[in-house]
Formats: C-alpha cells, structure tokens, sequence
C-alpha cells in the first residue's frame, strides 16, 4: 500500500478506534468499569474477534497488515509517555512507610501465581497447539508462571486515579507491590528469551542493564533535575527547551531498557520515579495526560485485540481450560495477596481490596503475551485463552472493589 493511501487510512483508524473505545467504556461504566476496561474490551471487539467475524471485507479494508506497524509504534509511545506520568505520581514517602507490606504482597503475588502457572505449563507443555514445538517444557513453565505472577501495573494506576486513591496508602502499596511483581516478571521473561534463543547474555543484559539504568537515574539525574526544576519554578513556566530535553531523556530511557531486554515501559517509569515532585511533574501532566490516555494508549488495545481470536476456542476442552486458567489466576494472585496484606497488619477490608487489584493483569500481561507471540514462544491459541483471562479477571477488579467499600469509607 503506498505510503499516503497507508496515512489517509491511519486517521481514519484513529477516529474508529478511539470511537468505539470510548462508547465501550461508556457502556461498561454502567457495570462499574472504569475507561480503562472499557478500552481493552473494545480492542478486542474491533479484532477478528467480533468485527471481523460479522464484517471480514470491511475489517481487512480498515486494518490491512501494512497499518499494524504504525499502530504498534504509535501505542508503544502512548505507554511509554503513560507509564512516565505514572512514575512521576509515585509517593515514594508514602512507600518507605509501608514497606514491610509492599514486600509482603509483592512476594506472594510473585511467588504463588508462578508457582500455579508453572504446575500448569508442565501439563500444557504437551500440546502443541498451545506452545512452539521448539519450546522446552522448562521454557513453557516459566513463560506460564511469568504470565500469571504480572499485574496490570499500568491498569492499576489508571484504576486508582479513577477511583480517587492517588496517594492513599491502599493506592500506593498496591502500586508500589504490582511493580515489584512487574519487574520480576521481567526479569523472568529474559531468561526464557535468552533461552530460546541460545544467548545467556539477553539474561545478564536485562539484570545488569536495568539496574545500570535505575542508579544513573536515581543518582546522576534525580539530582540534575532536582536543580534544574527549581529554576524552571522560579521562571514561572515549562518553556520549549524544557519540554525537549524531558522528552530526549525519556525517549533515550525507553530505549536502552528496550535495548537491554526489561522494556520501554520500566524505563519510563524509573525515570517518572527521579522526577522531582512540583511545579515541574503538574505541568507534566496538564501538558501530556490527556493525549496520552485518550488518544494514545487505546491504540495498544486494539494492537493487541487484533491478535485475539476468540473463535479459536470452539472445543469443550479450550472452554474448561479456560475456566482452570482463570481459577488459577484467582487463587494464585487475588488470595494470595490477600493473606499477605492480612498477615502484615492490613485492616481486613484493604487486605480483600488488596487482592481484588492485583488480581488484575491488564495492560502488562497483553504486553507479555504479545512478545512471547511474536518471538514464538507461544501460538495465537494460547495467546487467546490468555487474553480472554486476562480480560475475566481485569473485568472482576472494579466491581468487587465497589463490593467491598459499599457500606464503609474509602481507604485513606
């Protein structure tokens, strides 16, 4: 497709899909979903899916495979600028007091679920229409265990500003033990890569490389920006030159962590972390936020809905599998990091809370899948069922939030 047929068709992708996301999430608010569920239902409704199993000429007219690329790039952006805001809003004072049960709650919601998927994996290993026949089952089981033990960090933090918890203490150890949970998986995903590709190095390149990247920006940049952001409050304003420096050290963030194998993602949101807290991350937000969740990081929904084929589970047995992944999931995330949070001095209604978020996955986990689809590692069966717990169980968090504060005050 020539390459100015390719951008007239682009906006006109733009304006149906942030449409359609947008009256999905209007629709779904109703079921008290925030926007953000809305989004990734509507991703997966404007992929063969739905749209194209009704409409399959006008599907593959709207989204030819020369556009998928451009969408990927341009929805790899949004998260990388949304994951930035994120870290920018972190209450790191708020962290340090309630470490004990960030650690607590990260550890379960690591170890548990992985230790659930990777019991599954074993068994699943021997399928070949879920795994790559060139995947070792030891591959499969800590592919599978990542998969379950990520949270949807990024889901998260748009769940807790919706519903007001930004820098509450539920908010942030939530916040503070998904990201644990994230970056573990991370770390995880590295072995596997490394693995099926012969290369030990990707594994050392990703520990070394993001903790190389965390101490520069915690301990060169923080304070250059600590310095500079003093004097772009006493000037009043973020000017031009502002703007294109922060946006160069972010680009160059979500690069090298790409680069090192732990994702754009995390680079964005350590360098949000270094961030001082001001004048400087409001403007941050005033400026980027609206174009960033509203326009941008939909388009990831529908990257990863175009890869979802729901009518790949016809069986009975792809059906009952689903159902075990997502009893899986429950038990091995949502009560898990329950009795954590009990056990380390939660009250017991912030403790269920607790569980009910970081049972979500969201965001992160279509992240994961879609890289262990692409590096093929996994087959778009698989890639599907994972998908469709990813959305059951990102589909319970809200509601059952609301469930359990109903008759009480929200948390501080």
């Amino acid at each position: 497709m020539p390459i100015h047929e390719l951008t007239v068709l682009f906006f006109l992708q733009l304006a149906f899909i942030l449409a359609v996301t947008r009256l999905v999430g209007l629709l779904l608010r109703r079921l008290q979903q925030p926007q953000v569920v809305g989004e990734m239902v509507g991703g997966v409704l404007v992929g063969p899916s739905l749209l194209g199993a009704c409409w399959p000429a006008g599907h593959a007219a709207l989204f030819p495979a020369e556009s998928t690329p451009l969408i990927y790039a341009l929805s790899q952006l949004g998260l990388v600028l949304y994951m930035f805001l994120v870290g920018a809003e972190f209450d790191l004072g708020l962290l340090r007091r309630h470490l004990r049960s960030a650690a607590a709650v990260a550890g379960a919601g690591i170890a548990v679920p992985f230790s659930l998927g990777a019991g599954a994996a074993y068994y699943l290993a021997r399928d070949t229409g879920l795994f790559s026949p060139r995947v070792e089952v030891w591959e499969a089981m800590l592919f599978t265990g990542a998969a379950m033990a990520i949270t949807a960090f990024p889901m998260l933090a748009r769940i807790i500003q919706e519903r007001g918890l930004t820098g509450t203490t539920l908010g942030t150890l939530v916040l503070a033990a998904g990201g644990v949970n994230d970056a573990a998986a991370w770390c995880i995903l590295a072995v596997v890569l490394a693995s099926f590709a012969g290369d030990v190095a990707i594994a050392l390149r990703a520990v070394v490389g993001g903790a190389v990247y965390a101490a520069a920006c915690w301990w060169i940049l923080r304070p250059l920006l600590r310095r500079w952001a003093e004097k772009a409050g006493d000037e009043g304003r973020l000017d031009g030159n502002t703007w294109v420096v922060l946006l160069v050290l972010l680009l160059a963030g979500a690069w090298f962590t790409d680069y090192v194998r732990i994702y754009a993602v995390f680079g964005a949101f350590i360098l949000g972390m270094a961030m001082p807290r001001g004048r400087l991350t409001r403007e941050l937000q005033r400026g980027c936020g609206p174009l960033t969740t509203y326009l941008l990081v939909p388009l990831f929904f529908v990257y990863s809905g175009l890869h979802t084929r729901l009518d790949q589970l016809v069986s009975p047995e792809r059906w009952g599998l689903l159902l075990v992944l997502v009893a899986l999931a429950c038990a091995g995330k949502g009560v898990a990091c329950w009795l954590a949070a009990r056990l380390h001095g939660e009250a017991h209604r912030d403790a269920l809370a607790v569980g009910v978020l970081m049972n979500a996955r969201g965001m992160m986990e279509l992240l994961l899948l879609n890289i262990g689809l692409e590096q093929g590692l996994i087959t778009p069966t698989f890639f599907t069922l994972m998908v469709a717990m990813t959305i059951v169980t990102t589909l319970m968090a809200t509601p059952l939030f609301e469930l359990i504060y109903r008759h009480a005050p929200r948390p501080a």
